[in-house]
C-alpha cells in the first residue's frame, strides 16, 4: 500500500503529482520543486495551447518527452494516457486525495476568482477562463471534476498496487493537514547539493 505521510527522498530524482482537479497540485508541485530546487513542469502548460487549442497525441507526447527527459523535476498532472511516458523513469507519486467536499470547493473558488479577474491561466497562451465557461458550459472544469473524482480515486488505488509499478515510491495524502505536514518534514531534512545527482531528505 502507499506511504502516508513520512516521505523518504533517497534516490528520488522524478517525482509525478497527481489527483483530483482541485486537489492543489499546482500549488503544492510548486512549493515542493521550489524546496527541493528542481523544476516544476505543469502538464496543463504543456497541453493548452493559444486559444484553448486541443493538440494532438503526437504533439502532446512530444512535448511531454521533451520536459521529463531532463534530470531532475516535479511534474503536476494525471493525463492517464501519458503514463507510459511520465512514469518510465519516475522514481515517486505523489497522490493529493483530500476528499470530495476540498477539491469540489477549490474548484469552484478557483473558477469563480478567474471568472472575475480574467487573469491568464498560462503564460503566452491567451487562455481565461469565463463564467459561462466554468459555470454553465459542458466544457467546466467543475462539472468535470464532480463526473470524474470518483473514477480518479478508483484509478490511483488500483495503480498504486499494481506490480508493473511496484519500482515507484506512491504517497497518498489525504488531508490538507497531511499536505502541509509532508511540506514541512521535506523542507526541515532536505539538504540542497547541486553536485548530487540525487534529491536527499
Amino acid at each position: 500500500m502507499p506511504e502516508i505521510i513520512k516521505p523518504d527522498l533517497s534516490g528520488v530524482r522524478r517525482i509525478n503529482v497527481v489527483g483530483s482537479s482541485g486537489s492543489g497540485k499546482s500549488t503544492f508541485s510548486n512549493a515542493l520543486a521550489n524546496i527541493l530546487q528542481v523544476r516544476h513542469i505543469e502538464m496543463d502548460a504543456l497541453f493548452w495551447g493559444p486559444d484553448w487549442h486541443w493538440p494532438s497525441d503526437e504533439e502532446f507526447f512530444g512535448k511531454l518527452r521533451a520536459a521529463v527527459s531532463k534530470e531532475n523535476w516535479v511534474l503536476d498532472g494525471n493525463y492517464n494516457r501519458t503514463i507510459d511516458i511520465k512514469w518510465e523513469e519516475v522514481d515517486m507519486v505523489v497522490w493529493l486525495d483530500p476528499g470530495f467536499p476540498t477539491t469540489f470547493f477549490r474548484s469552484v473558488k478557483r473558477a469563480f476568482k478567474r471568472s472575475l479577474t480574467r487573469e491568464e491561466i498560462w503564460e503566452g497562451t491567451g487562455n481565461r477562463e469565463s463564467f459561462r465557461k466554468s459555470f454553465f458550459s459542458n466544457d467546466s472544469i467543475i462539472l468535470w471534476s464532480v463526473t470524474n473524482f470518483r473514477s480518479i480515486r478508483r484509478k490511483y488505488e488500483a495503480l498504486s498496487v499494481e506490480e508493473k509499478y511496484s519500482h515507484i515510491r506512491f504517497v497518498r495524502l489525504k488531508t490538507p493537514s497531511e499536505t502541509e505536514a509532508f511540506l514541512k518534514i521535506v523542507r526541515e531534512h532536505h539538504k540542497p547539493a547541486s553536485d548530487k545527482p540525487a534529491l536527499t531528505a
